[in-house]
């Protein structure tokens, strides 16, 4: 019970992929087994086929030699008027029947005459029928209207006793030679050639016709009608040869006929199949076990019927026999080979999609987690610049407040002390005026300063700072600057002014650093959804790595200040072609107000280029 639970377990423990696969491939190694046994036999029904038209041609072929003996024998008869019993048999034995037409037992002449005619044709034709002064008899006795007479038979030691025979009283041999004189063509008799009580062979018929006459109509051929040639062969002969490369043992050939028969009162009676050759008497047919072929051969009235079996065990070869077993074995191995290599496929497959989607899921979870960084940290830069801001503007003020103060109340002193002494203490005066002269340059510095750390011109609006910006920078730079602000005189957040201000301040020194630029343009536009800035110069434009140098922030500097406050930034730029940096923050809870202001003179022309 043990073995047999574990047994159970192993099967259990086998995959219903397995079992499909096992399944499939027996499926194919069967499919392969059943075609190709069908491929076999087709290929074998082929070399059958291939075989019975073989067979049919050459006993075609043997017909028409034998026809041609017919024609042949009745041109004897176009020759001469009157052919005789000697020179018939003289020409038979030229013809050397037994080495080139073996299968021919007799070649004849039936002379056609009326009633009118029957002495005379027994007195001339009827004597000496064997050289010895034997004379023979029309058969059967009895007068007729017209008869068709044997009159010569060769070889005559076999056949004389043929000589007299009237045809006209055979079955049916009076129709087939009334047709073969009206068409001129070769008929079978119908009647069969007989040793014994045994059928050999058949006879076949042509028509003679007297020399010199015409024989281009029935009327005609009727008139000029002589009398019939023909040959006795054997069937047996026929075949003879034809089965030397068929399949020994197994191959099987009936020559046949149907034959018309009479009942006892010489009325038609039922057809009847006559055998003239079976190489294989007695032998029961099996259908599903042999090739069967029903072809017709032969010529005339009474063609023959051949029927030519082989069985077909005998057209398979010995690799045929075995290779339907190798076809369904290498079927069977070939499909349970791909079966599991595509098993073993699905299975990574599904392993690398599941490796995939949970690389994918840490990825995403990496992602969200680095987006979350990202906004802290881009919330944290904004905190910062905040709070840096909210100091520069605070130490700016008290420097203005405090420093500035105690300066203007020390140079207040100082200039009265020169004032005071300008007269009495020349020496002093002279350095009291030197004095005046250091606090008056520690106040601008102290004014620079303040206005580095934040512009006091900022609170009178967003174009004044910007216009201020750009005409010291050109003081500095000597470089032309144009302010086009669109009559709009510009009042925005602290925070928005600010962070435009610092992006003008940061484009503009790249521009005295980097662009090589003769002419700066600058832009403010306000619409109901965003506020706008552009810096435009005509410099060297940036390189493929311009922005991207290790520690320079520049660029990157802008960016950020513009995402801090939602908006956009877009920098364009091509060699020799200028610099452009386009910003847009929206308006809302920035704009506080536009005033409208005079149009300015008219720009220098050459800031339209840019």
């Amino acid at each position: 019970m043990g073995i047999k639970a574990k047994w159970v377990t192993k099967i259990n423990a086998i995959k219903p992929g397995s079992w499909l696969s096992a399944l499939l491939s027996l499926s194919v190694g069967v499919g392969l087994h059943v075609s190709t046994i069908q491929a076999i036999e087709n290929d074998a029904q082929t070399r059958f086929d291939y075989l019975a038209r073989n067979l049919q041609s050459t006993l075609d072929a043997r017909f028409k030699t034998y026809a041609d003996v017919l024609r042949g024998t009745a041109s004897l008869f176009l020759t001469t008027d009157q052919v005789t019993r000697e020179a018939f048999g003289r020409y038979v034995a030229g013809l050397d029947l037994p080495h080139h037409f073996p299968g021919v037992e007799s070649v004849n002449f039936a002379h056609y005459f009326l009633d009118a005619e029957r002495d005379r044709f027994e007195a001339q034709m009827l004597r000496n029928i064997d050289g010895r002064g034997r004379r023979a008899t029309i058969m059967p006795a009895g007068r007729r209207a017209e008869y068709t007479v044997l009159t010569f038979v060769e070889p005559g030691a076999a056949w004389v006793d043929r000589i007299g025979v009237d045809l006209h009283t055979k079955r049916d041999g009076a129709l087939l030679l009334a047709q073969s004189r009206d068409t001129g063509e070769v008929v079978t008799s119908g009647a069969p050639v007989r040793t014994g009580a045994v059928v050999t062979g058949l006879t076949i018929r042509l028509p003679v016709y007297r020399p010199a006459m015409p024989t281009q109509d029935v009327t005609q051929r009727r008139a000029a009608y002589l009398g019939s040639v023909g040959i006795g062969f054997s069937v047996e002969r026929l075949a003879y040869g034809v089965l030397d490369n068929m399949p020994k043992n197994a191959t099987r050939l009936v020559i046949s006929r149907m034959s018309p028969t009479r009942e006892h009162d010489g009325s038609p009676g039922p057809s009847r199949r006559m055998v003239y050759f079976d190489n294989r008497p007695g032998t029961a047919p099996d259908e599903r076990a042999e090739f069967r072929a029903l072809l017709p051969v032969g010529f005339g009235g009474s063609d023959l019927d051949i029927d030519f079996t082989v069985r077909k065990r005998a057209l398979y070869s010995t690799l045929d026999s075995a290779l339907p077993w190798v076809a369904m074995l290498g079927g069977t191995i070939g499909t349970a080979l791909l079966s599991a290599l595509f098993q073993t496929l699905s299975s990574s497959r599904r392993r690398a999609i599941g490796l995939a989607e949970e690389m994918t899921g840490e990825l995403r979870a990496s992602e969200a987690k680095l987006k979350k960084t990202n906004d802290n940290l881009r919330r944290l830069a904004a905190h910062a610049e905040s709070i840096k801001e909210s100091e520069r503007k605070r130490i700016a003020r008290e420097i203005h407040d405090d420093l500035g103060q105690n300066l203007l109340a020390l140079r207040i002193e100082v200039d009265l002390l020169a004032s005071r002494t300008s007269v009495c203490h020349p020496k002093l005066h002279a350095r009291a005026r030197w004095m005046l002269e250091q606090i008056d340059a520690t106040i601008k510095s102290v004014r620079q300063i303040i206005n580095d750390l934040r512009p006091h011109v900022l609170d009178l609006g967003l174009t004044a700072a910007v216009d201020w910006q750009i005409t010291e920078f050109q003081r500095r730079t000597g470089v032309a600057c144009e302010l086009v602000s669109h009559n709009h005189d510009l009042h925005v957040s602290d925070r928005c002014a600010t962070t435009l201000f610092r992006i003008l301040q940061e484009s503009l020194t790249n521009v005295s650093r980097h662009a090589r630029a003769t002419k700066v343009r600058v832009e403010l536009a306000v619409d109901p959804e965003s506020i706008a800035m552009t810096v435009s110069d005509n410099g060297i434009g940036l390189t493929k790595a311009g922005g991207q140098k290790p520690g320079s922030f520049g660029l990157v500097g802008i960016e950020e200040r513009v995402k801090i406050l939602g908006g956009k930034c877009i920098i364009t730029s091509g060699p020799h072609l200028g610099t452009t940096v386009h910003v847009s923050i929206p308006a809302a809870n920035n704009l506080l107000s536009v005033a409208h202001v005079a149009a300015p003179a008219a720009p220098d022309p050459a800031f339209s280029q840019l």
